[in-house]
């Protein structure tokens, strides 16, 4: 085997590899943290407007919780959608098979060939409604604790206290429920 050729194997090998390892691409990981920050900063306006914490006097508070919880939102944002990942992939095998046979149609393929292409499109579907799915799950809870803690459990607390546990206590609880998926 030719030096060229075994290094171009090793780089579809770690190709691969990368597709199913634990680690979030760039552009997942601004897609993460810009959404997580987006989710994080909406609770300053309930409190605002409910509760009437001042924006002014309150800003080093709301900028504190606001940067952890983006934190541990898109912690959890990619732990869903790694386990998330898998599973879907798992399901959707056999559409993607149909639908890379009817793409090669009657042309002769090689079995690699449609074998690695199945791979690729099975792992572009899987990553594109993981990303989704993990971003409207960890949402969904987060917003829900926010609202059920701020404004029922906590709400005879201090506002900025309230402010406090509420919304770094949400997002704690939503990283915390992403590692037992």
């Amino acid at each position: 085997m030719s030096g060229v050729s075994k290094a171009k194997k090793l780089t579809r090998e770690d190709e691969l590899l990368q597709q199913f390892s634990n680690n979030v691409t760039a552009r997942n990981s601004a897609t993460f943290y810009g959404n997580a920050a987006i989710v994080a900063i909406l609770p300053i306006w309930l409190f605002y407007r409910i509760q009437q914490l001042d924006l002014v006097s309150n800003a080093i508070l709301f900028t504190a919780v606001s940067a952890v919880s983006t934190y541990l939102l898109a912690m959890a944002y990619a732990r869903v959608q790694f386990v998330t990942k898998h599973k879907l992939a798992q399901k959707r095998e056999q559409a993607i098979n149909r639908e890379v046979a009817l793409e090669f149609g009657d042309r002769k393929v090689s079995r690699d060939e449609r074998d690695e292409r199945v791979l690729c499109r099975k792992n572009e579907v899987a990553q594109y409604e993981a990303t989704h799915y993990s971003i409207f799950y960890n949402n969904s809870v987060f917003l829900s604790l926010v609202v059920f803690l701020g404004f029922y459990l906590f709400r005879s607390l201090a506002p900025g206290l309230n402010y406090i546990l509420s919304v770094g206590g949400s997002a704690g609880l939503v990283a915390f429920l992403s590692t037992g998926k």
